[in-house]
């Protein structure tokens, strides 16, 4: 009897001691323009990948796949969204840019290509963040069309608590000295 018992508090301490390293990786796609594809800063500085290291920075294995084609409009991510977006995805960020007000799409267009991306994803039952604020000139390169390493930066840094909470994860405790406990690494 007592070794019945010890073994259940042993397992019992197993899954509330389990970190965020145990966890399924999280899955995530973002799909957008030339932004999201990182035109002028690069595949490594764009906000996908800046994401995926801020994730990882609070203890989440996440994988971010960046999807972004320059020149999309919103009906040509809406035309690849099922291709793009594999079996597996947790979360898609949908970054819709500027691109169909200069090829001259309604925003009735676009709203609607917005709200049928969604409403697919959803059918998949996959979660969708949208990111479509307006973004400060000085985070934009010299072409003012595309962002620098900072403007990518800031998406990141806005999309990390968006992410989180759409995941249902909490960042993985800290020491006193500021660091990620080995086992959450």
């Amino acid at each position: 009897m007592i070794r019945r018992a010890a073994t259940i508090l042993a397992a019992t301490a197993a899954l509330l001691l389990a970190t965020p390293s145990m966890a399924k990786t999280l899955h995530i796609v973002a799909i957008g323009a030339s932004n999201t594809h990182g035109f002028y800063a690069g595949g490594e500085a764009a906000y996908p990948a800046q994401l995926q290291q801020l994730l990882k920075q609070k203890g989440i294995d996440a994988e971010v796949t960046n999807a972004g084609v320059p020149f999309d409009t919103t009906a040509t991510m809406l035309a690849r969204i099922d291709r793009d977006v594999p079996k597996g995805t947790d979360i898609v960020i949908l970054q819709p840019g500027a691109n169909d007000r200069r090829f001259f799409v309604s925003r009735e267009q676009r709203a609607a290509n917005l709200a049928e991306m969604e409403r697919r994803l959803h059918a998949r039952g996959i979660k969708v963040v949208v990111y479509d604020e307006e973004i400060p000139w000085r985070y934009y390169a010299f072409d003012f069309i595309h962002l620098t390493r900072e403007g990518h930066a800031m998406i990141a840094a806005a999309l990390l608590p968006r992410i989180m909470a759409v995941a249902g994860r909490a960042p993985a405790p800290e020491t006193p000295q500021g660091k990620t406990p080995q086992a959450a690494r």
